[in-house]
């Protein structure tokens, strides 16, 4: 991608034409995304799945695809705070402001066996990572990293992930579709070219959107992982917020709660793993103020958040669903935590 949208042409631009850029390359991913969830879904319905397992699986895997091309370009530019900040604030999005706000403004179903499943994956991934950074930290110092035999690792993981969810769907029982009727042939023949079509205005808008946060970034004297844990990570998790408020609007509340589990394990497993395949991801940067935005507020943030929502989990499953007030905490959450990011970035 680099020889299509080189870095170079993004130097010498206004700041406010370079903001215009990244709103427009976040919408070209939101568009790409959808396409991308289109397709998905109408092969998923074809399959009889039930809606909360297409949420935690198949959606989910076309939502995350911003996040991923955004972390893999990031991580080929040599550029870990971007991939980090990325993945991981898409996490506390997905969790706090995303699932909080539909938890606010509709009932939302705890699926037992989702919840008990999908579930416990989405908080164990999240303790993986931080044993990971954190490990890695107390043995290499300065020079922790995730190295690309750990991404392979992730993305192993992420298999035994898909198959397992595989297993759990037929098992579940079928609670719903995401259509009235299953498509025809023909509409399955049409929208597929949109889905393909999709995942490459997603690898060529991550690019344009990298560029050009990265330049500001420098302009503004803010750690890029601080760009990407809020702006960026806030841009490429639209797709999750559309589909979660289209859901809640339409009443599949179903498709929220599996959208945000499933997108939380594949930010881990998937978007990091494959960006340290691509380059080794430094956690610690001196000059980046990486250990201190990343190693002490990021990922705490995320581990906190999780473990929030576990509680509610907790509370929820026996009267089969969520209240409302839950989702307040986790907007509140998130708004805290997107403040304490810029004035740690401030008084540095």
């Amino acid at each position: 991608m680099e020889w299509l949208i080189p870095e170079a042409w993004f130097t010498g631009l206004g700041t406010g034409l370079l903001l215009f850029l990244s709103a427009g390359a976040i919408a070209v991913l939101v568009r790409g995304a959808g396409w991308v969830v289109d397709a998905a879904s109408v092969l998923a319905r074809r399959l009889g799945v039930s809606e909360v397992v297409i949420g935690a699986t198949v959606v989910s895997l076309g939502t995350t695809s911003p996040e991923a091309a955004v972390s893999v370009m990031a991580a080929w530019s040599g550029e870990p705070g971007l991939a980090l900040g990325n993945a991981v604030g898409s996490v506390i999005a997905d969790t706090g402001l995303i699932f909080g706000l539909g938890c606010l403004l509709a009932f939302v179903p705890a699926d037992r066996f989702i919840l008990r499943r999908q579930g416990w994956v989405q908080f164990g991934s999240g303790i993986l990572l931080a044993v990971i950074c954190y490990g890695a930290l107390a043995l290499r110092g300065d020079e922790a990293a995730i190295v690309r035999p750990v991404g392979v690792f992730l993305l192993a993981l992420l298999v035994v992930y898909m198959i397992a969810s595989v297993r759990w769907s037929r098992r579940h029982p079928l609670t719903g579709t995401l259509g009235d009727a299953l498509p025809d042939g023909e509409r399955l023949l049409r929208i597929l070219p949109l889905g393909v079509l999709g995942l490459l205005l997603v690898l060529l808008a991550s690019r344009l959107l990298i560029c050009t946060v990265s330049e500001v970034a420098v302009r503004w004297g803010v750690p890029q992982v601080v760009i990407a844990a809020t702006l960026v990570a806030i841009g490429t998790s639209l797709p999750e917020l559309t589909v979660g408020l289209t859901s809640v609007v339409k009443g599949r509340t179903e498709l929220l709660i599996g959208n945000v589990i499933g997108a939380d394990v594949l930010n881990i497993l998937f978007v990091i793993g494959a960006s340290a395949v691509a380059a080794p991801l430094r956690v610690v940067d001196p000059t980046a103020s990486i250990p201190r935005i990343f190693l002490y507020l990021h990922l705490p943030a995320m581990i906190l958040i999780l473990a929030l929502f576990r509680v509610f989990i907790h509370t929820a499953v026996p009267r089969g669903r969520f209240r409302r007030w839950n989702g307040l905490p986790l907007v509140i959450f998130y708004a805290v935590y997107v403040i304490a990011q810029y004035a740690l970035s401030a008084g540095r």
